[in-house]
């Protein structure tokens, strides 16, 4: 096992052995790290990133340093990689080595401690990630899952859900995403000519909607129903 030590040289078979123990003792680590700590990205992703940005800076900046040892490493880091995302696509049974499964956190707006302890997030994390939902109440919540990326998905009570016009079979307008025609003083001529709009159309009705001018204008939309909406220097 010489090529753990720091030598003169290395072949490139003991190379190549450096990047394939590195690549799964990384894969060790995340794992042990846990989800929180891996943020939002998967332990194979996480690993990967983390390890070639520093294989590839060491020769730019240690002149002592090769860098046909970084191309190897790099070269058979990527193809590992490669090799892990189409294992776990073929074999469900390695994708759950890899991958760590969601943990359920709450349940029927009861918290389940040992989820807790298994995704290794406490109780304030937990309130956190329910403020950013804009959800006031565990109690409220049907399930909360942990999932491998670090995201929490909440699902509320379905008496807790917010009123929808489908669900007072109310007849709404079709999705209209408005066009931006004027962005920071400057008309936008391709957006015009698209909605088949002119020139002379939007001047005259800046100054007849707002009396003031295209210069004066920060932003502007128009819809399909031909609202215009703008928003001056201020």
């Amino acid at each position: 096992m010489d090529f753990f030590q720091g030598q003169e040289t290395l072949t490139s078979f003991e190379w190549i052995l450096r990047a394939v123990v590195a690549f799964f003792f990384l894969l060790m680590v995340t794992r042990v790290l846990g989800q929180r700590a891996i943020s939002q990205l998967r332990p194979l992703d996480f690993a990967i990133a983390l390890v070639i940005g520093n294989i590839i800076a060491h020769p730019l900046s240690d002149e002592n340093l090769g860098l046909k040892g970084s191309i190897i490493t790099t070269l058979v880091l990527v193809v590992l990689y490669l090799g892990g995302i189409f294992t776990i696509l073929r074999w469900p049974w390695f994708r759950r080595l890899i991958t760590p499964d969601p943990i359920t956190i709450v349940k029927n707006g009861e918290i389940i401690y040992k989820g807790l302890k298994k995704a290794r997030i406490s109780i304030d994390v937990l309130l956190e990630e329910l403020r950013e939902e804009k959800i006031e109440d565990v109690k409220k919540v049907a399930l909360a899952i942990w999932e491998a990326d670090g995201k929490f998905s909440v699902f509320l009570d379905p008496k807790y859900e917010p009123l929808t016009p489908s669900s007072m079979q109310m007849e709404v307008q079709p999705f209209d995403f408005p066009k931006t025609i004027i962005k920071e003083g400057k008309i936008n001529s391709e957006e015009l000519k698209r909605i088949q709009k002119s020139e002379e159309w939007i001047i005259s009705n800046l100054k007849s909607l707002y009396q003031t001018e295209v210069k004066n204008v920060l932003f502007a939309t128009l819809d399909s129903q031909n609202n215009l909406k703008v928003f001056l220097y201020k």
